[in-house]
């Protein structure tokens, strides 16, 4: 990574945009929906900060928290893509940067992941063979840990929240009204929506982690709402994690079969791991394709209406 001024993370003066409103809301009061959104904001910040400062976690246990949180965090800013314009979108593409500087050690625990899913099954090796893989992926993950989550990396990290918290103080969030989000929920859904594939036998692996990023993103965004309705928004998040579950499985073993190949760590073990890690695909993209039908059924405009009634119903009961 290049110097902390040279990416964009420096205190610098934020001018306050302007938001064009889209359902003509009244100015804000104490309470409203722009309130609870910054106050969701700085949560996530502060989540952020307590992974790097936890000294109880693991080097691993830590990339893990902090990748979660800036999961929410891009998630977050994407929603505010539209009312902020680019300096969301700059947040946005920044945490990615961090994200990627941390996803060699991700990379190591998605096969460990993989190993365990597989271990469901009956393996054709004996206990020898497991623990030698095992400790094979341990060590890729303890080494990437050691060359990515640096003392540096702590303070780009460090750096950029304090970047993010000093934005949240500059931009006009507390303007935003929740027309304005659903628009942009409705954008998220309509992605992943897309991403859905046609034919769940043979789908591509690129096109799958795609959809995975997009259903993570949009199980984050609905959670940013989630007061507008607590018995759906429990059952919705439930059944978004089942699926990001599922994808999630297919992309660890996606990972677990590129370490089979010549050269690679597990080159030993790949006619005996390409065809169980094959069923074990299957059977998660079976699971995929059941819950995507679910979540998915309903068109964008459906959705869209759906929870700016919800969010009616809300208004009226305060």
């Amino acid at each position: 990574m290049g110097r902390a001024e040279d990416r964009g993370f420096h205190l610098s003066v934020i001018e306050p945009g302007k938001i064009a409103p889209i359902m003509g809301a009244a100015a804000p009061e104490k309470g409203s929906f722009g309130d609870d959104l910054a106050a969701a904001a700085r949560l996530i910040i502060a989540d952020t900060r307590d992974a790097l400062a936890n000294t109880e976690l693991t080097d691993a246990e830590a990339v893990h928290q902090v990748r979660r949180h800036l999961k929410r965090w891009r998630a977050l800013m994407r929603l505010l893509e539209e009312p902020l314009g680019k300096r969301a979108d700059k947040m946005r593409r920044e945490a990615r940067a961090l994200m990627r500087s941390l996803s060699g050690a991700r990379d190591a625990q998605s096969a460990l992941d993989a190993l365990a899913d597989l271990r469901k099954t009956d393996l054709p090796f004996s206990p020898t063979s497991v623990n030698t893989i095992r400790k094979r992926l341990t060590d890729l993950r303890d080494s990437a840990e050691e060359a990515a989550f640096t003392d540096v990396t702590r303070i780009h990290l460090t750096r950029y929240l304090d970047y993010a918290l000093l934005s949240l103080e500059r931009w006009p969030i507390k303007d935003i009204d929740f027309g304005t989000i659903a628009d942009q929920l409705t954008e998220t859904y309509k992605r992943a929506r897309r991403l859905v594939p046609a034919d769940w036998k043979s789908p591509n692996a690129e096109d799958l982690h795609e959809l995975r990023r997009r259903v993570v993103e949009h199980r984050h965004q609905m959670d940013l709402i989630e007061d507008l309705w607590p018995r759906l928004s429990e059952v919705w998040g439930e059944e978004t994690q089942r699926l990001r579950n599922r994808l999630g499985a297919c992309q660890d073993l996606e990972v677990l079969t590129r370490l089979t190949e010549p050269h690679q760590p597990l080159a030993h073990w790949r006619a005996k791991l390409l065809p169980i890690v094959a069923a074990r695909r299957a059977a998660h993209l079976k699971n995929a394709s059941r819950l995507a039908g679910r979540l998915f059924a309903e068109k964008p405009k459906a959705f869209r209406q759906r929870i700016a009634a919800l969010w009616g119903a809300r208004s009226k009961k305060n």
